[in-house]
């Protein structure tokens, strides 16, 4: 075994390969980078620890993948077990999991609605659809023109009108735009 590779035993990182979509490879990098981002708190060695240690949302934000993302705060708090927006390393492998081109568009589409789902009620309802506007356009538009885009959104995709999209009406409206999901990803 080289040396990279004792940072893990070799029945972790076979866990880590079957519950990601990474290889070997992938993952030992990611832990490097995950070290990177603050290595007081994350050990060298990871063959004897709990994954008791969390690296804090402020150090997560720091990739440059995640820096000018509106939705970092979104995605950090999705990925984090407690919800707190800091990430322990299996958080940090499963974000990325999911951000890696290799993941599947249904899988990309689930956590897409999470980050959405600011009020975490597994609904997109006007105050989900007025923040996610908010993130996306940086607040650049005034109040009015956000009311007057939610609700048409509410009238277009809200197939039941009950004031809100459950997954499977967010599902159905991405599905007609092929390129939303394509904007779902991380490259290593």
């Amino acid at each position: 075994m080289g040396n990279k590779e004792s940072v893990f035993t070799q029945e972790q990182l076979d866990i880590y390969q079957d519950c990601t979509y990474f290889t070997r490879k992938e993952i030992l990098r990611l832990f490097k980078r995950f070290h990177c981002l603050n290595p007081e708190v994350v050990p060298k060695d990871m063959k004897n620890e709990e994954d008791s240690f969390k690296v804090p949302y402020e150090d997560i934000v720091r990739m440059p993948e995640l820096q000018e993302n509106p939705f970092k705060r979104r995605i950090c708090e999705v990925f984090s077990e407690c919800g707190d927006g800091s990430l322990s390393f299996d958080d940090f492998l499963d974000m990325m999991s999911m951000f890696s081109e290799s993941a599947p568009s249904d899988l990309k589409a689930y956590y897409a609605f999470l980050i959405y789902d600011f009020d975490n009620d597994k609904y997109l309802g006007p105050y989900d659809l007025e923040q996610t506007l908010k993130c996306i356009c940086r607040d650049e538009l005034k109040q009015e023109e956000i009311n007057v885009i939610v609700k048409q959104v509410l009238i277009e995709a809200d197939v039941d009108q009950d004031g809100k999209l459950s997954y499977i009406e967010f599902e159905h409206v991405i599905s007609r735009a092929p390129d939303f999901l394509s904007m779902f990803h991380i490259r290593l």
